[in-house]
């Protein structure tokens, strides 16, 4: 039997040695897991080298920077000299309004009829109290400053523009031969007022009263529906003469008022009222305050009743609507037919029912924070006592009783 030459086994192909990294892929595959993903390297490029600037770019470098900033100088310095004379200008109008130092000695000036600003300027400027027309007739342009009464006006040199007008638009008040003086104290009707007018000669109550509800002279706090100026005539003391019309006296009265309402914030609405609504409430106070102290208080009762809408029950404008009062209203005056009758009617009247200080438009500008609805006299210094609730104020009403206050 014949042999056979043995096979050879297969030669088998030796691995490579494994690194790390797939070893440990490897097992992880085995366990399930896939092997981890190998970013590949991407080859970094270097930047190319730069050459260094030489001297002359160094030098052209600087003298770009030295070029800009000599432009960044140059604007500076023309939107210096544009801003400049505006600038000198408002320095130069600000010190003639309210010159530095205190006033001098006192001079008078007279404002004759007939002249404009231009003439007041002249004298005003002639005596010293101004230091330029042209600043007075700029500031009376901005500010809307009437014609000025004629009369003798008291200041003192070095005043300013601004003091100046303040005291043009408060009227004359050194009389001369020609003038009687007219004082109006608080709270008075229109009534009233013509009365005291009439007393100046030359002048009549009817046609003082024509002026005054003839809606021609009208307040800037005057709704476009009123033609009455009552409670819209600031109560003070001027000087009028024969010759004066009485459209004239009652610019005078009216510009006033707008003033004092001006200086006060009286055009901005508050509690939830016009400013000829806050006129008309502080004219209730006017009329039922008695104290100072009594007029904040005062003020948050009408507010608050207004608010909870309750009747005011305010014996001032029954009095009013009767034409006066010789006594406190009595039941039956509570009854009379009137928009002014607070005891029938809701809410505010139809117009104030007197003058009325600068206090009392404060106080009805910012009353008194709480819950009063009530006050009834406590003493006869003309304090009130006040009450959040009927029972409380009923309390109050018996005890002025039991005083003979009521």
């Amino acid at each position: 039997m014949a042999r056979t030459a043995p096979t050879e086994a297969p030669a088998t192909r030796r691995r490579p040695p494994e690194g790390r990294r797939a070893r440990n892929a490897r097992a992880g595959y085995a366990r399930g897991r896939p092997p981890e993903a190998t970013p590949e390297r991407v080859p970094e490029r270097r930047p190319l080298a730069q050459p260094p600037p030489t001297r002359a770019d160094r030098r052209a470098q600087l003298d770009e920077r030295r070029r800009r900033r000599r432009r960044n100088r140059l604007v500076l310095l023309v939107i210096a000299l544009i801003l400049l004379p505006f600038v000198v200008a408002g320095i130069w109008f600000y010190l003639q309004l309210s010159p530095t130092g205190s006033p001098g000695a006192p001079v008078t000036i007279e404002v004759r009829k007939g002249w404009g600003r231009g003439e007041v300027g002249d004298a005003l400027a002639a005596k010293d109290v101004i230091g330029s027309k042209l600043a007075f007739s700029i500031w009376t342009t901005v500010t809307g400053s009437k014609d000025f009464t004629p009369g003798v006006y008291r200041m003192r040199k070095n005043l300013g523009v601004r003091d100046a007008v303040r005291i043009l638009d408060d009227g004359p008040k050194v009389a001369t031969a020609n003038d009687r003086k007219l004082l109006l104290p608080p709270g008075l009707t229109l009534g009233q007022i013509a009365d005291r007018v009439a007393k100046v000669p030359g002048h009549d109550r009817d046609k003082f009263l024509g002026v005054v509800n003839s809606g021609a002279i009208r307040s800037k706090y005057e709704p476009p529906e009123v033609t009455s100026l009552e409670g819209l005539l600031f109560p003070d003391t001027y000087f009028v003469s024969e010759s004066e019309s009485d459209d004239s006296i009652v610019k005078r009265l009216v510009a006033r008022f707008d003033q004092i309402g001006d200086g006060i914030g009286l055009g901005t609405p508050a509690n939830g009222l016009t400013p000829y609504q806050t006129v008309i409430v502080a004219s209730l106070i006017e009329r039922e305050a008695k104290v100072a102290d009594d007029a904040p208080l005062i003020a948050e009762v009408v507010i608050n009743r207004l608010k909870a809408g309750m009747p005011l029950q305010i014996d001032a404008t029954l009095c009013y609507a009767k034409g006066g009062c010789t006594a406190a209203p009595t039941n039956a005056d509570k009854q009379i037919d009137s928009p002014y009758n607070t005891y029938k009617n809701m809410g505010l009247i139809p117009t104030p029912i007197s003058s009325v200080t600068r206090a009392s438009l404060e106080a009805a500008l910012h009353p008194a924070r709480g819950n009063f609805l009530y006050y009834v006299i406590k003493d006869r210094d003309g304090h009130h006592a006040f009450a959040a609730t009927l029972e409380e104020h009923n309390r109050n009403v018996a005890e002025a009783r039991k005083k003979g206050l009521l």
